[in-house]
């Protein structure tokens, strides 16, 4: 029989860390904690499994899953001594959700679960304290009234507020067990409104809701924006956690409280993080009240540490938080609960950090021993590089502060004030720039979190929902700004006698949690110390050689900067846009014969020469591919009757005439019609130009710095042997006269770009005239699926949301059709000429799945934007790593 329930605690651990996949990450550590020997509430995991046979069977459970849970449960109330329903001595239990990995705030949880009208006497009976009986039970009513029978949170929140100001209570801590169980009342009375049933009283009957309720969340918007963003597969689903509770809103000798065995924002070796006394767990990541510092060395003026106000318990979580680290190897993010000065632990996992505390730590504990080099290049996610590669705050800049809050997330953002998610997504969506601004966030938010550039609260601490979420998405983030008021109603926050209004800009420095009206000043990243150490080790275990796609000196600097080994494409059509050529690239257009067209390509030379100049400079001795012209001429005419008369009167060209040049080059479908190397075949002289522009610049920076380029000149769209044929000989044909003009030689190569199916299915005919081949994997990608690009985005979310694609295969190589013609290809080509180079230039070279792929398939250099650089170079030797099969974890 299949087992669908997995015990922990109590000296009975059926599951360990290593079974995260059906337990989940939280049920795995759970049990490997407890079976170290750390003090963890007994439970039992009900695996995702589960929840895959939930969405399967029309949200149905299996048979046998009922039985285990009694015998699961049954094994709790032995443990503790308590019993499930029972009005004098009664087990309360948490429920949660449990992914195989982290996904915080996006699914649902339940506390204090089995309370109800008789079992809230029997728990006053055994704690003394009616006070935290009936704020328990408000606490289960509240969570369970949200989750479960879906009443809005902020219905409950009303009724603690009329109570509060009746009692002129600011804290909920400040009321008593009457005012808690009017709160109790007024609740039920509330749901029994909403739902037109009253609040359900057997613990039975609440426990399976509550399950059904976390599998039910699997499914919910936030969590399938999580699961996007984050590349999560559905199929995974979730597991459930039901733990006996333990209790830290018991009185001032209780607690609760999340921390990080290393600061996650700064990746610095100190204890890190936040607790509150006499509360419950959901109180600090919820941001309602502000936590208090563990440690009296991070302590402020008027704050008290866990250190100073329960020093044993602190004493007992520093050495757990030395087993944990030890034992897991990796920075832990911890929750726990005091209760009655016992400390418990009820979760480790590997914690979300910044890029910038990701390479700290991985470097440090290299060096420290706990890991070494190879798993320290592995420990780091390459695409969160991404947060390290922009500008931050130029700090010698004059700086007037709005307010301030704490540094949630560092990095530093831009961005005009909006107040709520929707308004974030919908303006990020036109290419603005802006900073959501709320109270507090909660999981509904993720989408509009996403979409900024940066996060402000005004409540909550470091662990915060905000400050979590914000760190794992690399957002710059200030929480806790209290100093803020924040008027939805009117759009507005305010500061010391300060408005700023919906739609003005700010900036945030969340590496000071200071907050800035108007835009400040930015500066580069310096890219040194721990970066530049693992860089190092990166580059030292990868095989795939990383180039960069540019066109431009600046493009080429940044690429050197962040380590390219070349360049492995430059758009050369890029260069023809430029105001001081683009009209001779027009008058060539409109010529009636070649001798006009050459005339007019004369004209351009010089500048095209100029160009690869530059670009060799900054490259010098390293390879540098080439595309000739590749889109459509009509993209370089001008459209509409006023820009077309404009241009003809700047040409000296009768606006008639440009009006049929237009026309006769207009086509239905561009992408697909009269470009690349067929241009080159109906205009010889356009490749002409462009390839005594590349040997005469070649040729001059090697004699200026002695140190030769090497181009490759790489002929777009060939679909057939013979085009490439016909280009190549055009192309030899100009090296010889510049070469013979100029009295010397330098090496050089001609390839094709395989961006056509027809040219992977005959790649071995090819590869007879090609020195190397570069997949353009956009256009590849395009041809394969028949999809246009530019506007699949109108259904592909909904292809991905629904599982038909897994991933938009415009960002992430499709490895089963798009995948397989490359893998094809590169067979192909090697079986004719096993010393061809192949790359790839799309932009899946910097994609780091992409790059596994690429490494898999053999490929000698992936070619990717210059800010994607050492993304590439990190995902090379993470595949590398991967492909030699030294993983260890």
């Amino acid at each position: 029989m299949t087992q669908w329930v997995y015990s922990f605690g109590a000296g009975h651990n059926e599951g360990r860390a290593e079974m995260r996949d059906l337990l989940g990450g939280k049920g795995a550590n759970l049990a490997e904690m407890a079976a170290i020997g750390l003090p963890v509430p007994p439970g039992f995991t009900i695996t995702t499994a589960v929840c895959t046979e939930f969405y399967k069977n029309d949200r149905r459970y299996p048979e046998a899953l009922a039985g285990q849970v009694r015998a699961a449960l049954a094994r709790v109330e032995q443990a503790t001594g308590r019993t499930f329903g029972d009005r004098h001595k009664p087990l309360l239990v948490s429920v949660r959700s449990g992914a195989r990995v982290s996904m915080p705030g996006m699914m649902d949880t339940v506390l204090n679960l089995g309370l109800n009208d008789a079992t809230v006497e029997g728990l006053t009976n055994a704690s003394g304290d009616a006070r935290f009986a009936w704020d328990s039970y408000r606490r289960f009513i509240q969570m369970y009234g949200s989750v479960v029978l879906g009443v809005d949170h902020h219905r409950f929140e009303e009724i603690i507020e009329h109570v509060k100001l009746d009692e002129d209570a600011t804290e909920d801590t400040a009321l008593t067990a009457q005012d808690w169980h009017r709160v109790v009342a007024a609740y039920k009375d509330m749901i029994e409104e909403e739902t037109k049933k009253p609040f359900p009283q057997d613990p039975e009957d609440q426990l399976w809701g509550a399950i059904g309720a976390v599998f039910g969340s699997w499914m919910n918007p936030r969590a399938i924006t999580y699961r996007r963003l984050h590349d999560i597969p559905a199929e995974w689903g979730t597991a459930v956690n039901v733990q006996a509770m333990v209790f830290g809103n018991m009185g001032n000798d209780c607690a609760t409280g999340v921390c990080f065995t290393r600061n996650p924002s700064t990746g610095e070796n100190v204890f890190y993080g936040e607790f509150l006394v006499n509360a419950q767990g959901e109180d600090v990541v919820a941001g309602i009240r502000t936590p208090q510092p563990l440690s009296e060395a991070q302590a402020k003026p008027g704050e008290t540490s866990m250190e100073r106000a329960l020093p044993a318990a602190y004493k007992e979580l520093l050495k757990v938080r030395e087993t944990l680290e030890k034992h897991y190897q990796d920075m832990q993010d911890i929750e726990f609960t005091v209760e009655k000065n016992k400390l418990y632990m009820l979760q480790t996992r590997s914690g979300k950090r910044t890029a910038a505390a990701s390479l700290r730590i991985a470097v440090e504990m290299a060096r420290e021993g706990l890991i070494d080099e190879k798993e320290a290049v592995r420990r780091v996610n390459p695409a969160s590089l991404d947060q390290l590669l922009h500008p931050t705050l130029d700090p010698k800049a004059a700086r007037q502060v709005f307010a301030k809050g704490l540094p949630a997330s560092p990095g530093a953002a831009v961005g005009a004030a909006v107040f709520s998610a929707d308004e974030a997504e919908s303006r990020a969506a036109k290419g603005e720039a802006v900073i959501l601004v709320r109270i507090e966030t909660s999981p509904e938010d993720i989408h509009g979190m996403h979409a900024a550039r940066g996060i402000l609260t005004t409540r909550g601490g470091m662990t915060s929902h905000a400050a979590v979420v914000a760190r794992g998405m690399g957002r710059p983030c200030v929480a806790g700004a209290g100093g803020i008021a924040v008027d939805y109603g009117a759009q507005t926050l305010s500061a010391g006698g300060r408005m700023v209004r919906a739609g003005e800009t700010i900036t945030l420095d969340g590496a000071s949690g200071e907050v800035f009206v108007g835009a400040m000043p930015m500066i580069e990243p310096q890219l040194s110390g721990d970066f530049a150490v693992l860089m190092g080790w990166a580059d030292s275990h990868r095989r795939l050689k990383v180039r960069a796609n540019a066109e431009t000196p600046l493009d080429a600097e940044t690429a050197r900067k962040f380590g390219a080994e070349g360049i492995g494409l430059c758009r050369t059509e890029h260069m023809f846009f430029d105001p001081a050529r683009i009209g001779a690239v027009r008058q060539m257009i409109m010529a009636h014969d070649e001798a006009g067209r050459r005339a007019a390509l004369e004209r351009l030379l010089p500048f095209q020469r100029q160009d690869f100049v530059a670009l060799f400079r900054i490259m010098a001795g390293l390879p540098v591919t080439i595309r000739l012209l590749d889109p459509p001429l009509h993209e370089f005419l001008p459209h509409g009757a006023q820009e077309i008369a404009e241009v003809a009167s700047a040409l000296s060209q009768d606006v008639a005439a440009m009006e049929r040049r237009v026309a006769e080059l207009a086509e239905a479908n561009p992408m697909l019609g009269h470009r690349g190397c067929r241009l080159g075949i109906s205009y010889p002289e356009i490749y002409e130009m462009q390839a005594r522009a590349i040997f005469e610049g070649a040729l001059a920076v090697a004699e200026e710095t002695g140190a030769a380029p090497v181009p490759e000149i790489m002929i777009p769209l060939v679909g057939t042997r013979r085009e490439l044929e016909i280009t190549r000989a055009q192309i030899e044909r100009v090296a010889g006269e510049v070469f013979a003009a100029a009295g010397r030689t330098l090496t050089y190569s001609i390839g094709t770009m395989i961006e056509l199916p027809r040219a992977a299915l005959i790649a071995d005919s090819i590869a007879e005239s090609a020195d190397f081949f570069s997949f353009g994997t956009n256009d590849l990608t395009q041809t394969t699926f028949g999809l246009s690009r530019d506007d699949a985005g109108k259904f592909l979310p909904h292809y991905i949301e629904s599982g038909i694609l897994p991933k938009d295969p415009f960002v992430s190589l499709d490895i089963e059709g798009v995948g397989a013609l490359v893998r094809m290809a590169a067979k192909k080509g090697r079986r004719v000429k096993p010393a061809i180079k192949l790359g790839i230039c799309g932009e899946h070279g910097g994609d780091p799945a992409s790059i596994a792929f690429c490494e898999s398939v053999g490929l000698d250099y992936v070619s990717c934007s210059p800010y994607r650089v050492p993304v590439a170079r990190l995902a090379a030797a993470q595949a590398a790593l991967g492909a030699k099969g030294d993983r260890t974890a």
